[in-house]
């Protein structure tokens, strides 16, 4: 089944954009008025995120996203053969240069990422950094075996490695014994686990619970940190720039470098909206049930 599938998908993604996308326009209508995927989840998200605006705004808003989000699906299929040409010139980066200054001192770096503007796209990153630095984003294992090989497949086509969360530490562990400068993504916008380090801010005028792993991790490592800043140029286009938050996260004080992360990911979201994942359940469970 996973090579039926797997041939499907890599056939699918040799059309050209033009006709993807129009695959995209078709999709929208029976996602947002027949299956009506995850509306009411997207529908609370964006009432209790945006208090100040009147449901005709919400609406609008909601249905940008809708268009967004089945961008984002062909986008995904298309990356199973997109070249290493074509996605320099769909996705360029501002600011590499910093991060390999600051990693000059044989420093590793944390990259700090949101599920915004499109994050499948975000494993070309080694495209545009030294070749000699081990590459990674953490992921969440996905429940069917077979999309999560798929998925598996398309990350790692341009050197980045795929770590599952709960291996994190072991790998990190292991890259220092070898000496080895890393630089790995985390994106860290979605729910954690009851059992996970954790803590409480307020994020787009919600009581928010969000991970700490990131910080825990670049201060153990003494990494330097970056958020990643992706802007959408057009359809099919980005923009994403290295923002330095810190190349000592040790002297932060605690829980720090976590609320810048969420800070700049909260202004990017409040100046564009439609494209942060909105169907995600992200404040399915209260303060009472995870914990303080």
């Amino acid at each position: 089944m996973y090579y039926i599938v797997s041939t499907i998908w890599f056939l699918f993604s040799l059309l050209p954009f033009r006709v993807l996308y129009l695959f995209s326009d078709i999709l929208y209508f029976p996602l947002y008025y027949c299956i009506r995927y995850r509306r009411k989840i997207v529908r609370k998200n964006l009432l209790n995120s945006f208090p100040e605006k009147d449901l005709k705004t919400i609406i609008k808003i909601e249905k940008q996203f809708y268009s967004f989000l089945c961008d984002c699906i062909v986008e995904t299929m298309k990356f199973f053969s997109l070249s290493e040409k074509s996605i320099r010139k769909r996705m360029t980066f501002e600011g590499a240069e910093e991060v390999m200054k600051e990693m000059g001192n044989d420093k590793s770096c944390i990259i700090n990422m949101g599920h915004y503007c499109t994050w499948e796209w975000l494993p070309s990153i080694p495209l545009h950094l030294n070749s000699r630095f081990f590459f990674g984003q953490v992921y969440q294992p996905l429940r069917s075996k077979l999309f999560d090989k798929l998925f598996l497949k398309i990350r790692s086509r341009f050197r980045s490695q795929n770590i599952p969360r709960k291996n994190i530490l072991r790998n990190i562990v292991r890259l220092k014994q070898e000496n080895r400068q890393f630089v790995i993504g985390f994106i860290s916008d979605q729910t954690p686990q009851g059992n996970s380090d954790h803590r409480w801010i307020d994020f787009l005028n919600q009581d928010t619970c969000v991970f700490l792993g990131a910080e825990h991790i670049a201060r153990k490592t003494q990494a330097v940190v970056f958020y990643l800043d992706v802007t959408k140029i057009k359809r099919g286009y980005y923009s994403c720039k290295f923002v330095h938050l810190t190349s000592n996260p040790q002297q932060l004080p605690e829980y720090l470098l976590t609320d810048m992360y969420f800070q700049h990911l909260e202004k990017n979201i409040q100046q564009n909206p439609p494209y942060w994942l909105w169907s995600h359940n992200r404040w399915k469970r209260p303060r009472t049930i995870i914990g303080k």
